[in-house]
C-alpha cells in the first residue's frame, strides 16, 4: 500500500468525518490513498484550527461508542454481522459469541472511562462527615490504644 505523505484538505475533512462516525484513526489511515496515523497527527500538532476539530471528532466518535455498547447488549439469537470482505452474514449467538459481546462492550466501556471520565469515569465520593482527632487532643492512654489496636 502506498501511503500519501501529505494531507489534503479532502482527506483530512474526510478523516474528521469518520473519526466522528466512530472509526478509529488507525482504520482509517488503512484506506487505500490515505496518509499514515503519523501523519495525521503531525498535522495535530502543527495546526491548531484542525487540532480543535480532531478533539471535537474524536469526542462524538466517543459517543458512538457508548452507542454501541447498547446496539451490542441488544444483539439477538441471530445477528447480522458484517465479515472483513464486506458481505453481511447471519451469526447464531453461543457462549463464544456472548463472550466475544461481553469483552467487546468492556472495552468499550473501558476506553470511554479513559477517554472521558467526566462523564464515564467512576464517581469517588470524597466527602468526610466524620471526625478526625488531633493527636494532641488524644491522651496518652487513647493513643496507646489506637496503637496496640492498630498492631493487632
Amino acid at each position: 500500500m502506498a501511503w500519501v505523505t501529505s494531507v489534503t484538505e479532502e482527506i483530512a475533512e474526510e478523516v474528521l468525518q469518520r473519526l466522528a462516525s466512530g472509526e478509529s484513526l488507525r482504520a482509517i489511515c488503512r484506506t487505500e490513498g490515505f496518509p499514515s496515523a503519523q501523519s495525521i497527527l503531525r498535522l495535530v500538532e502543527s495546526d491548531e484550527q484542525f487540532a480543535e476539530q480532531y478533539a471535537r471528532a474524536r469526542s462524538f466518535g466517543y459517543l458512538q461508542l457508548a452507542d454501541e455498547i447498547i446496539d451490542i447488549a441488544d444483539e439477538c439469537d441471530v445477528a447480522p454481522v458484517t465479515g472483513a470482505d464486506g458481505e453481511t452474514q447471519e451469526v447464531r449467538v453461543d457462549a463464544t459469541a456472548v463472550a466475544r459481546n461481553r469483552l467487546r462492550v468492556d472495552t468499550r466501556k473501558w476506553m470511554l472511562s479513559k477517554m472521558l471520565p467526566k462523564v464515564y469515569g467512576d464517581k469517588l465520593d470524597l466527602a468526610h462527615s466524620g471526625y478526625i482527632a488531633n493527636a494532641k487532643e488524644l491522651s496518652e492512654a487513647e493513643l496507646v490504644s489506637i496503637a496496640s489496636a492498630g498492631s493487632k
